[in-house]
């Protein structure tokens, strides 16, 4: 693939419409292709990064060089940077891909009518996938994986700032698809950082592109949402919930509020509000705001919680709904399970909200009246993922209520078609 850029936007256009040709004739083989030959080459793809890792983590060298330079903050350079471990984990998502069963060809449902008509509804590819990402390169192989396994061709289009690393991370993975006998357009990076790029994939070029599923920022999703002329899968912001409840062990509510918050603080399942039940909040509240401060978090809250801790800053109406991607988290005391509920309706962004308790009744009435993509029992936010749905990787988080919603994994990236056997009958 050569590099494009700064290109006019006349000469943008056409090349544009020419990978949405090329994806769409890919789309049809791999449609066809059989298992064997999808895991063949997701094998193949998996032990070509891992040969490759010395070129990606370069490229990725210069891409967190540019991006410092831009002034890029810790959050977003987390998502860009690449190491050797975590390469070897895109390789082994691809690995797991390749190990999941084939949603192709899947028979969901069959039945057969009175006038002996048999009837399947069967698993299909959706054809072409456009995925529009910024910082994050690993979305290439994800990404790439799944589209590939699931049988449908895709168009990447990375951000400038991710720009290199994607293109060497994409070149080791078309370079093997072609070694399997697969098209060579089933996976395409768009070989130009042009902005101009982005709006000829939102308009679906031509008709070639089935869906979008941008990841990025909300600036980024916001115009995806606004413009595209094609469905997409995604989800605004990951203002994400974990409640205490006042049956939590204490212990365990540490434990999770800990990781839900700082194990990685710029992905869409880090928790954002901590909210703590009233009845327990003499016992457990103190504890858990020490904890997250001495573990270099900042804490704004209510009167409540500032009473707590005197480091505990004053939380503004604007702090509730806000996904901080940083050490930064809002908390607040609430007056049982229907004003938690009723908070996280109000502030949340219907991406992934958990409770910690031991009364599973409690526990039972969060999960069933929570409208969130994602629910959690005792477990950590973090857990939003696709991979640790066992999905092998996802593409994102979708939180819309068609089709896909949560991780989008092999299944969300397929239909279905109605397969109806007769034996000569007509309609009367």
């Amino acid at each position: 693939m050569s590099v494009l850029s700064n290109k006019p936007e006349a000469s943008i256009e056409p090349m544009m419409l020419y990978i949405g040709r090329r994806a769409r004739e890919a789309a049809h083989t791999l449609a066809l292709a059989s298992t064997e030959a999808k895991n063949e080459a997701l094998e193949r793809m998996a032990a070509r990064l891992e040969l490759s890792s010395g070129k990606i983590i370069e490229a990725n060298r210069q891409d967190l060089e540019a991006a410092q330079n831009k002034g890029r903050d810790a959050a977003f350079l987390d998502r860009l940077r690449l190491d050797g471990l975590r390469v070897a984990a895109m390789a082994r998502g691809l690995r797991e891909v390749a190990s999941l069963a084939d949603p192709v060809g899947k028979v969901m449902a069959h039945w057969t009518r009175p006038n002996g008509l048999e009837i399947s509804r069967v698993g299909v590819p959706l054809g072409v996938i456009g995925i529009i990402y910024e910082s994050r390169p690993n979305v290439t192989a994800d990404a790439a994986g799944l589209c590939l396994k699931s049988g449908n061709a895709v168009i990447l289009r990375s951000g400038s700032e991710s720009f290199l690393t994607s293109l060497v991370i994409a070149n080791a993975l078309s370079e093997v698809t072609v070694a399997s006998g697969l098209p060579e357009a089933s996976i395409q990076l768009v070989p130009t950082v042009d902005r101009s790029a982005v709006g000829f994939m939102l308009g679906g070029l031509a008709g070639a592109i089935d869906v979008i599923v941008p990841r990025g920022g909300k600036d980024l999703v916001a115009r995806v949402q606004e413009e595209a002329r094609v469905p997409v899968f995604a989800h605004l912001e990951g203002v994400c919930h974990v409640y205490v409840h006042k049956a939590a062990d204490l212990d365990m509510a540490k434990h999770i509020v800990l990781n839900a918050k700082l194990r990685r603080t710029g992905v869409c399942g880090a928790t954002e509000t901590l909210l703590v039940d009233r009845v327990v909040a003499r016992t457990h509240l103190a504890p858990l705001v020490e904890m997250l401060i001495e573990a270099g978090c900042e804490v704004r809250g209510d009167p409540e919680t500032q009473r707590a801790d005197s480091r505990v800053k004053v939380a503004s109406e604007e702090d509730w709904p806000k996904e901080f991607l940083d050490a930064i988290i809002a908390v607040k005391v609430v007056d049982g399970l229907d004003e938690a509920i009723d908070h996280i309706a109000r502030y949340g962004s219907q991406h992934t909200d958990a409770i910690v308790t031991q009364d599973k009744q409690a526990a039972e009435q969060f999960l069933a009246r929570v409208d969130s993509a994602i629910v959690l029992h005792n477990a950590s936010t973090q857990f939003a993922d696709g991979g640790e749905f066992g999905m092998g990787a996802e593409i994102g988080i979708a939180t819309g209520r068609f089709h896909a919603r949560g991780p989008v994994g092999l299944e969300q990236l397929t239909t279905f078609k109605y397969v109806v056997r007769g034996k000569g009958q007509i309609r009367p």
